[in-house]
Order: C-alpha cells, then sequence, then structure tokens
C-alpha cells in the first residue's frame, strides 16, 4: 500500500511537472502564431495574450495522452536509474504490481481531465471563436439549435450578394433541416433594420440554400412596419434572397465538438438528431472522452514495457525511443479512430474505445513475457 501510494505520487509529480513545462511552450508558440495571424488587424501582445490564453487550453488537452506516456517514462526511467526498480522487483512485486498504482493514477488523471478541464476547453474554444469573429468581420455568422427548431443569423446582403454596411441582420429560423445543411423546412425569415428593427418576415415551406442566395418556395411575406401586417401581407410562388452563407459554414456554425461540455453532449447529439444533422462526429467525440482515462493508463502501460527495467548504456536511448514511438502509435492509431468513425467507417464506440483496449491488451502480454517470464 505504501509502495503503491510513493508510486503514484511520483508519476503525478512528474505528470504536473511536465504540464507545466509544455503549457508554457503551446502559450508562448500560439502567441507568435496569434501576432502572425492577426498582423493586419492591429494585434497587441495584450489580446494576442488573451487569444492565446484561450486557444491554448484545447491545444494542451488534445496532448494529454502524450504528456501521460512521458511521464510514464521518465518514472520508471528514474525508478531504474536509482536503482528503486531493482529493489522493488527483489521484493518480490511483479511487473504488473508495479505498474498498478501508476496506471489508476493515471486513470484518475483521466477523469479529472474529462470532468474539469474538458467543460474549460469548451468554454475558451467558444470563446476564442467569438473573439476570432469579432475581430475578423465585428458580427459573426451564428448558428444554434433550440428545443424544436434551427436558428441562423446572418448579415443583409445587397442585390449584387455583397454584405450591406448598414448593419441589418436576417434572423433565420427552421424547424429542422437536410442532413447536408442544404435545405431548410418551414422556414421563417425575419429582417432587422438597425433603425427601424423588425421590418420585413418571410415565410417559405422550403428554403433551398444554393450558390451565394436562398431559394424560398410558397412564400408568404408580412411588412412588420404597416399597421396591419395581415392586411398586406403577398403571397409568391418563389423569392430569392441572397446570402453569403454555405452548407459547410452552416454544419461548422454548430461548432466542433470540443467546443461543447461533455455533460452537454447527450442532449446536443439528441438535438442535431431532432433538427436533421449527422451527429455521427459528436457521438464519436463523447466515446473518445469517455475513453481517455483508459487511454492514459494504457500510455503508462506502454512506457512500462520499454522502460521498466536496469537500463545502461547506449540501451537507455533505444529503450526510451522505444516507449516513446509505441505511445505515438497508439495516439495516431486514435486520431485514426476517429477519422474514421467520422466517417461512420467503423462504429463510434469502437472508434473511442478499441485504441486503448488494444494497447492495454498488448501491454499486459509484454509484462507478462519480459517481465514475469
Amino acid at each position: 500500500m505504501i509502495l503503491g501510494r510513493y508510486l503514484a505520487l511520483r508519476y503525478l509529480r512528474a505528470f504536473l511537472l511536465l504540464s507545466f513545462v509544455f503549457g508554457a511552450i503551446l502559450l508562448l508558440i500560439d502567441m507568435v502564431e496569434q501576432l502572425r495571424r492577426f498582423s493586419g488587424d492591429g494585434l497587441g501582445i495584450g489580446s494576442a495574450a488573451r487569444l492565446s490564453a484561450l486557444s491554448v487550453a484545447g491545444s494542451f488537452y488534445a496532448i494529454l495522452p502524450l504528456i501521460g506516456l512521458m511521464a510514464g517514462i521518465m518514472l520508471f526511467l528514474g525508478l531504474s536509474r536509482s536503482s528503486e526498480m531493482v529493489a522493488i522487483r527483489a521484493s518480490g512485486r511483479s511487473g504488473l504490481r508495479c505498474v498498478m498504482a501508476p496506471g489508476i493514477m493515471a486513470m484518475l488523471i483521466g477523469v479529472a481531465a474529462v470532468a474539469v478541464l474538458n467543460p474549460i476547453v469548451a468554454a475558451t474554444q467558444s470563446g476564442y471563436d467569438s473573439a476570432v469573429a469579432r475581430i475578423q468581420s465585428g458580427a459573426a455568422q451564428t448558428v444554434s439549435l433550440g428545443d424544436n427548431a434551427v436558428w441562423l443569423r446572418q448579415g443583409l446582403e445587397n442585390s449584387g450578394g455583397a454584405a450591406d454596411d448598414s448593419g441589418g441582420q436576417i434572423m433565420i429560423r427552421a424547424s429542422r433541416t437536410s442532413p447536408d445543411a442544404t435545405v431548410l423546412y418551414q422556414a421563417s425569415f425575419i429582417l432587422y433594420d438597425p433603425q427601424r428593427g423588425p421590418a420585413r418576415r418571410i415565410g417559405a415551406q422550403t428554403a433551398t440554400l444554393q450558390s451565394g442566395e436562398w431559394l424560398l418556395e410558397n412564400v408568404k411575406e408580412w411588412s412588420l412596419l404597416a399597421p396591419n401586417p395581415e392586411a398586406g401581407a403577398t403571397r409568391l410562388a418563389r423569392l430569392s434572397i441572397p446570402t453569403e452563407l454555405t452548407a459547410a459554414r452552416i454544419r461548422d456554425g454548430f461548432g466542433s465538438p470540443q467546443a461543447v461540455p461533455v455533460y452537454e453532449l447527450p442532449s446536443y447529439i439528441a438535438g442535431l438528431k431532432r433538427a436533421g444533422f449527422s451527429a455521427t462526429r459528436h457521438i464519436v467525440w463523447f466515446q473518445i472522452q469517455l475513453a481517455l482515462p483508459l487511454t492514459l493508463a494504457a500510455m503508462v502501460m506502454l512506457a512500462s514495457v520499454f522502460t521498466m527495467r536496469h537500463m545502461r548504456g547506449r540501451r537507455t536511448g533505444i529503450l526510451v525511443l522505444s516507449a516513446f514511438g509505441a505511445g505515438l502509435g497508439l495516439f495516431f492509431l486514435r486520431n485514426m479512430a476517429q477519422v474514421l468513425g467520422d466517417r461512420a467507417d467503423v462504429p463510434a464506440t469502437m472508434a473511442g474505445w478499441a485504441p486503448p483496449v488494444i494497447a492495454l491488451l498488448f501491454a499486459t502480454g509484454a509484462l507478462l513475457q519480459l517481465e514475469d517470464g
């Protein structure tokens, strides 16, 4: 019990040290990138630091498995060089028991990351996207889901398809949309004048997104500035409204799955399905988050396979590189499984859980073979 606590705390210290180092490096690199990206927008160092603080959380969260791997290498390499591992093994403790305490600590770190860090990353990602949109255009096009509707916002366009400098907006509500986001059903367009507020309302049975325009069918239009809008309402078979929106922008407007806290993902996925969108990316991301504690434990197991032994001479470098290569293999396998899951080539559950389970089975078999005969 005392030995297990000692190994777990050693791993935690290594993980926290590496987290601080990599966090600082990522922050400095991101600040330089923000200054370069927005050099033409007059972005100062203070603003770049704020943007980097919002952006770096997502980058740090993405490399947590690699930090867990290097913390495992650092732990077992330190134990081997100080001959502590020799004494531990001489006491009769098996290789699997030696790696159990750091593995459990890695899982606890993974649980804390999903429970605490994931919502922070989601909030900072949304804040970063909003800040970038304000810098680039001043008024972002937004997409959101209600309980039973899809909401979009775009700027008013002139007849040439360019943005209207008057600052007007169009609010769009639809009961649902097609999976590729090109057709809105039971759509309602409300045109806002910057001085007079809501000016026109246009209802349509369907609104099809074409190149640079919404094509509305079975249209009814009201003038909201008239004393009796219903009396002056007109009906049209078709109506065209210029837009800069594209299907890709609408889909991306829901944000990446990383921008949704893990606690809200189930309800968000249900909302996407009700609206007619594909929720595959979000389901895969949800499964990957649930499997993150197991992924960190697998990284510790892989590190132990190559470094949990007495190290001497050149052999040390080869084994450390082998451990790092095995961890990178799991990291890229995880990313590849996510891509395949996003494309629906493999089930979402398999995409999230198969890589860490495979790594754990491989590491356990290797430990049994190399350490316990």
